[in-house]
């Protein structure tokens, strides 16, 4: 990857999945960026609005002598140097599809799992389950059945929303004492996981284990209200 440029920077926070799969994304098609944390818990209130000062009247543009030439409409910019993660007509429909599932059905499952209370977690545990039963199905029948990835040989637009995040699954497996991805159950998807996360792209962005389990036992102790003592 080249050097970090000083025309893209990306803003982002090191536990988001949204980040992660930004960064992912231009690390594969070859971008360069300048990486920022953001301290999302110390931002500061916008500066007032400052007045505006009293304006004269704009004088009239001025404009060569003659007959205007319309410009040329822009030509559409094609790269072809970087490879595109969205595939094309109907695989492109299926992948939007199934990144709306994640975000709109998976996603939120996984967060009823961890922000449940212990009464409520078969029913969360049970939603992702049926949600991963889906997924599952697809990959063992469906349109991506026999490939390595959701995007083929290489890894693409659905890869990259369901992966990043899914490495959660087994830290919030941890935390909540369940099962949520059983490599019997759900071998396909366990499998691609694996073959996922072993990425070397994919390693250089997801945090280590131990940090993202600090952080998952931080949350969950504020959202239930509990101190250390009484976790």
């Amino acid at each position: 990857m080249a050097p970090p440029s000083d025309d893209l920077k990306l803003l982002g926070s090191w536990a988001s999945s949204y980040t992660h799969r930004v960064q992912l994304a231009h690390k594969l098609k070859g971008l360069a960026f300048e990486y920022a944390e953001e301290d999302l818990a110390d931002k500061s209130p916008p500066p007032p609005p400052q007045p505006r000062l009293q304006e004269g009247p704009r004088p009239p543009p001025l404009r060569p002598p003659g007959p205007r030439v319309p410009h040329p409409p822009p030509l559409p910019r094609r790269d072809k140097a970087r490879r595109p993660l969205v595939p094309a007509d109907h695989d492109r429909a299926l992948a939007r599809f199934w990144c709306h599932f994640v975000d709109d059905k998976l996603g939120p499952a996984v967060g009823a799992v961890f922000a449940s209370p212990s009464e409520g977690q078969a029913a969360a545990v049970e939603q992702v389950h049926e949600n991963l039963r889906l997924v599952e199905r697809e990959l063992r029948e469906g349109a991506f059945a026999g490939r390595r990835f959701f995007g083929g040989d290489k890894i693409g637009v659905l890869d990259i929303v369901l992966g990043c995040g899914s490495y959660w699954l087994a830290v919030f497996e941890d935390v909540m004492e369940v099962k949520l991805v059983d490599p019997e159950a759900f071998p396909l998807f366990h499998s691609w996981l694996r073959d996922f996360e072993e990425q070397e792209e994919v390693k250089a962005i997801i945090p280590a284990i131990d940090r993202l389990l600090e952080y998952a036992r931080g949350v969950r102790q504020m959202m239930l209200g509990l101190s250390p003592q009484q976790q």
